[in-house]
């Protein structure tokens, strides 16, 4: 009797309170599906099979299995099946491609993201500060929060779950491009080009030495899988026919492992953290935090709006940039409110000290010296917002309130 055959037969069991199944040496899955299906089969039932393609690699047949199982008892049964899994290209070929037994059976599909920011502070019990710098690490992804305490410095969890050998993710990135096929070495070599700054496909390129032809598939693998994703200005009406599009790894975690970790593996291998941690304290806070808190700021806003703190109806919350990343050009949030002909442009500062005037004068000077962002948004009125994680001078506060079009957001509240 397979293993997971039984293993499901002893849930089964469990559930039903029959304990003949503990005992019962089962053969055939579809004899299994027939004892959920007749059990209460007045009442509504959900079958979960949790990392369905773990399944499937122990035996590939389990999807016809499925299909079969489907098809001539769970379909017309009072059974809803859910089939989940970790690992994207495997669900795709197995459960949702045409190729597969199950093609066309499906009834809905759902891909999980990673939790928000807003979200996880909202159950912390942290400073705002340690919050933002714990998420620029985790990303938000459950499993990696649990090696993360509260309680605990980051420093000392860093080294514990991410820079010692035996930390559960100091492999982490490895573990899950191949897992999911993605063996070659460019795409090792371009996720590592792009969490270095490189943002652009002719930089990333330049930076591999290839043509950017060349790198067009493995960039599509990649975004398909969920480990980058393509940026275009908000200004974009095409986004996907844009050629101002920037490439970003969309998981915090492997931005940080290919920033602070890949570069050193042969130091960490001979157990030399304190190298890792001097590079870390280089720049953490100033340049891979701030970079993380450009979109928790995304997220507040976007929460602020829905929640009716803010007068909005964002139709998309992105950000500008002219033709690459440059601070003189960059507006780091920025929306449309297309049901009211308005824009929101937000200036997101990381400052260890209270923002002052100045930033919200050159905030105003780049919106307003901006011919692109008036050609996308004729007649578009403008509100104005800065973000802060250490508060506002008075006089902000002063400009602020004479002003009826510039937001503050301290944190996560409006000022």
């Amino acid at each position: 009797m397979p293993v997971t055959l039984k293993r499901l037969a002893g849930v089964i069991a469990r559930t039903t309170k029959n304990s003949f199944l503990q005992k019962a040496a089962f053969s055939d899955w579809l004899d299994l599906f027939q004892m959920i299906a007749d059990y209460k089969p007045e009442e509504k039932k959900v079958l979960v099979i949790d990392e369905f393609p773990y399944m499937v690699k122990a035996n590939p047949a389990f999807p016809s299995v499925l299909q079969n199982a489907w098809d001539e008892i769970l379909k017309d049964s009072n059974v809803m099946l859910i089939l989940s899994g970790s690992l994207i290209s495997m669900m795709q070929k197995h459960a949702l491609s045409y190729d597969s037994p199950l093609y066309g059976r499906r009834t809905s599909q759902m891909r999980l993201a990673p939790l928000s920011f807003t979200d996880i502070y909202a159950v912390q019990k942290m400073p705002f500060e340690q919050a933002v710098e714990q998420y620029a690490v985790t990303g938000g992804v459950p499993k990696y929060l649990e090696f993360f305490e509260d309680s605990r410095g980051l420093e000392e969890q860093i080294k514990d779950a991410v820079l010692s050998k035996s930390g559960f993710l100091y492999e982490e990135p490895n573990f899950l491009l191949k897992s999911e096929s993605v063996t070659a070495a460019n795409y090792f070599s371009i996720i590592k080009a792009i969490a270095d700054g490189n943002h652009k496909l002719g930089r990333i390129a330049g930076v591999l030495g290839q043509e950017t032809s060349a790198l067009t598939p493995y960039l599509s693998a990649l975004m398909d899988l969920g480990f980058i994703e393509k940026k275009t200005p908000i200004t974009e009406k095409n986004p996907e026919k844009s050629r101002k599009g920037l490439y970003f790894i969309s998981d915090n975690f492997i931005r940080f492992w290919f920033r602070y970790v890949y570069p050193y593996k042969g130091e960490l291998e001979l157990d030399n953290m304190q190298l890792v941690l001097d590079e870390i304290s280089k720049d953490f806070a100033e340049k891979f935090v701030a970079f993380a808190y450009e979109d928790i700021c995304r997220n507040i806003f976007a929460d602020l709006c829905r929640n009716g703190e803010i007068s909005f109806v964002p139709s998309r919350i992105g950000s500008y940039w002219l033709n690459d990343f440059d601070r003189d050009t960059e507006i780091d949030v920025m929306a449309a409110d297309h049901q009211n002909k308005r824009i929101f442009a937000g200036e997101c500062k990381y400052h260890a000290q209270p923002v002052d005037v100045p930033v919200y004068y050159a905030l105003k000077k780049k919106v307003d010296g901006a011919a692109e962002i008036r050609r996308a948004f004729p007649g578009y009125d403008v509100i104005f917002g800065v973000f802060s994680k250490s508060g506002f001078t008075q006089r902000m506060l002063d400009t602020a309130k004479e002003s009826t079009g510039l937001l503050l957001i301290h944190e996560d509240h409006l000022v």
